[in-house]
């Protein structure tokens, strides 16, 4: 940031700043020609008035950046892209033969797994028949597996009462380490029902325990692979939708 002022007759001060290549110009009273030091100190005040805005500027940048440079990465490996069609495939197979899917995953995951069932049961961009899906998130049922059984089997519990052979489950975690997740797998798995995960990272337990793994190999922040989840759900269900048409 460069500064420089311009103090004329009229007693104001004409402060420039200079930031990412754009020219500010401030302009400020000055309380009188005889104070030589006033428009020192006007500058000085823009200055840390400006910091704050500089500042959260070069954050929002950062946070941008970073975000594409993780779906860069997604990117480069095709067989994120091959994972992606075949999930979506898998899905649409299991809905034409009267399957449904069920989704289930913590904190921002839970929010996407509930997000995932709603557009499939709702819509997406276009008008078309629902699509069975539920996300495990009831809060009763919850509530009482979690106190009566333990937070480990509010999923699990789930899938062994309303899963059938021929279902799919989508187990969504950031780490590949949420235990109520590696569980209502190894339900599934019970069942006969085919498994589709959403993890990030080096896939953590979850790592090969699926049909199909879609993984970020992201090794920052968990939201960044969420912003990855919610772009790879929002493209299966769009994918799904084209499937059903066939």
């Amino acid at each position: 940031m460069c500064l420089q002022y311009n103090y004329n007759k009229a007693h104001i001060v004409a402060v420039f700043i200079r930031t990412s290549g754009q020219k500010v110009l401030v302009i400020a009273p000055a309380r009188t020609s005889r104070f030589w030091w006033y428009p020192v100190h006007c500058i000085l005040s823009i200055t840390f008035m400006l910091k704050d805005i500089l500042m959260y500027q070069d954050l929002i940048r950062n946070e941008l950046n970073e975000a594409a440079e993780t779906l860069a990465n997604f990117l480069k490996d095709d067989a994120n892209i091959h994972a992606i069609q075949r999930a979506a495939v898998l899905l649409a197979d299991s809905f034409k033969a009267g399957g449904k899917v069920l989704s289930c995953g913590n904190g921002g995951s839970h929010c996407d797994a509930m997000h995932f069932a709603e557009e499939l049961t709702g819509r997406y961009r276009e008008n078309r028949p629902g699509y069975p899906a539920i996300a495990i998130s009831d809060v009763s049922h919850i509530s009482c597996v979690g106190n009566d059984f333990g937070f480990n089997d509010i999923f699990s519990r789930y899938v062994e009462a309303v899963g059938r052979e021929g279902d799919v489950l989508l187990g969504i975690s950031t780490s590949g380490n949420s235990a109520n997740v590696i569980k209502a797998i190894a339900a599934a798995r019970e069942k006969g029902m085919k498994v589709i995960t959403l993890t990030g990272k080096d896939g953590g337990k979850m790592a090969g325990t699926a049909d199909i793994e879609i993984r970020v190999p992201h090794f920052g922040y968990a939201d960044r692979i969420q912003e990855i989840h919610i772009k790879v759900i929002h493209i299966l269900i769009q994918l799904i939708e084209k499937e059903m048409v066939k």
